[in-house]
């Protein structure tokens, strides 16, 4: 099969070539409850791009390139290829959304329905991935679309819009009608957690970004107020929240000074969520004391959190803005990635 294949770091993302598009081995069933998807569509993720500059090196690949060659991508969608022999409930043909993280399923994270705390594989992060025409996974992590949906509408939604969803159910389960819930970046993830804070909450949505068309982008996924990031936004977002700040903040970017600022956006008693990163977090202890000011990580979401994500798309309450690029021309759509030229989200098509 043809695949997107990382065969070295680059630090400084300088490289006008990052991937090799090459031959390599199909992949083969190798557990009886192992599942073979043919990729109809994979996202391209700012982790991508953070992968390629060696950012997850010291958690992934202690060793400095022992995990290389890989084979790239985490946001996968398609049809079952082949399944193993004690997998039930799936045949071939049935389009599916992969949720990323492959684990055994007997842990105690697992029977807790916490997977991606468990000890397993997360392709295109530590093993092959889906910048691919085939990937292998497990039938754990198979959810089946609806009728609706297509894979390439969806594949993102595998990572970025699962990220982005579990950090807006965290907050609103305590966000009021009448409070405020800042949402810094709508980009990739931003655009999805808009609307999933609209889906699911009557608290008032302030988005902050420094592009004109993301804030654009902003306001057509339902942002009740827009915000440029322009150096003054802190000033611009207690101005709208009468001084206090927003009960909860959700920072999809998490770097070049995102952190401080979302952090000077939350009230007291309020929850700072950060999804984006790339910076220390910094601030005094005292400030955390007298402020009881949350601040709250978020990971990937759960296989279940997959599925209530599915129902929000089936219904038409959350929506993708995608921009399709050929399998062939990956290296292309994570230059327009780097280059801030994406406005949603680029997924590749095999």
């Amino acid at each position: 099969m043809k695949a997107q294949v990382l065969n070295s770091y680059d630090d400084d993302l300088k490289a006008g070539e990052w991937l090799s598009f090459d031959d390599v081995a199909d992949p083969r069933i190798g557990k009886s409850s192992d599942v073979i998807v043919r990729i109809g569509g994979a996202g391209v993720c700012r982790t991508d791009l953070h992968i390629i500059e060696g950012v997850w090196r010291p958690h992934m690949d202690p060793a400095g390139n022992a995990l290389l060659p890989l084979i790239m991508g985490h946001e996968n969608a398609g049809w079952i290829e082949e399944i193993g022999k004690e997998v039930e409930g799936l045949k071939v043909g049935d389009p599916v959304i992969v949720h990323p993280k492959i684990s055994g399923g007997t842990c105690l994270a697992c029977r807790r329905g916490m997977d991606m705390h468990a000890p397993g594989k997360f392709p295109g992060l530590d093993c092959n991935g889906g910048y691919a025409q085939y990937l292998c996974t497990s039938e754990r992590n198979i959810v089946k679309l609806p009728k609706t949906l297509a894979p390439k509408e969806v594949a993102p939604y595998s990572d970025a819009g699962l990220t982005a969803y579990r950090a807006v159910k965290k907050a609103t389960r305590h966000l009021l009608p009448g409070e405020a819930c800042v949402v810094i970046g709508a980009g990739g993830l931003g655009h999805i957690g808009i609307q999933c804070l609209k889906a699911m909450c009557a608290a008032d949505v302030i988005v902050v970004d420094k592009s004109d068309g993301s804030l654009a982008l902003a306001g057509k996924m339902g942002a009740d107020k827009l915000v440029k990031a322009d150096g003054n936004e802190v000033e611009a977002v207690l101005q709208l929240t009468d001084g206090a700040g927003a009960e909860a903040v959700i920072d999809f970017v998490g770097e070049k000074g995102t952190t401080s600022k979302g952090l000077a956006m939350t009230r007291s008693g309020g929850s700072y969520y950060v999804v984006g990163y790339g910076e220390d977090i910094r601030i005094p202890t005292v400030d955390m004391v007298i402020s009881e000011r949350n601040i709250i990580g978020n990971l990937v979401g759960t296989w279940a959190e997959l599925v209530e994500l599915m129902a929000l798309a089936d219904r038409g309450l959350v929506n993708l803005a995608t921009v399709e690029y050929r399998l062939a021309d990956a290296n292309r759509a994570l230059h327009d990635l780097n280059a801030g030229k994406i406005h949603g989200r680029a997924v590749l098509i095999p």
